[in-house]
């Protein structure tokens, strides 16, 4: 298992940076499993997730097994809205619980809230990555006698 980090997907890419997202791309096209950590405070948060699907979709990297993290809920505002106010919800007046809520609902794959700063669901999201990739393992590397023998005298690098 080789966990790689990349740059982040950017909107308005300054051009000295083209390159090493090119070489994200590839790490991406690569990778067994995804990790797509969205920054939940910011309030184009569903907009980067459509350009990252997007992105996933242009370079045929979809299908792929992927966890989505929702991160800094430390950080993320909402606007309460009155109760005599008749007006339509938007997202901007939805509480982190509503959308812990519907985004699990609303997405065919998993999903986790937390925060890094405040060490939040991080035992959680390591388990959930842990499961991912003992799934991913069992699912291409079968067990045989031959496979784990080799582990367990260590000739595999």
């Amino acid at each position: 298992f080789l966990l790689s980090d990349t740059v982040g997907f950017i909107r308005k890419l300054p051009t000295d940076l083209v390159d090493s997202f090119k070489s994200t791309l590839d790490e991406v096209r690569e990778a067994d499993l995804l990790l797509h950590v969205v920054d939940i405070s910011h309030p184009g948060f569903e907009e980067q997730i459509e350009i990252v699907n997007k992105t996933l979709v242009d370079i045929g990297s979809t299908g792929k097994p992927s966890i989505l993290i929702f991160n800094k809920i430390d950080a993320y505002t909402y606007v309460e809205k009155a109760f005599d106010d008749l007006t339509p919800r938007t997202k901007e007046n939805l509480t982190l619980e509503e959308l812990t809520k519907t985004w699990p609902a609303k997405l065919n794959e998993n999903s986790i809230f937390i925060s890094a700063r405040e060490k939040t669901n991080l035992e959680e999201l390591k388990n959930l990555i842990y499961a991912k990739v003992k799934e991913l393992h069992v699912q291409r590397f079968p067990y045989n006698d031959f496979l784990y023998q080799m582990y367990e005298e260590e000739e595999i690098i």
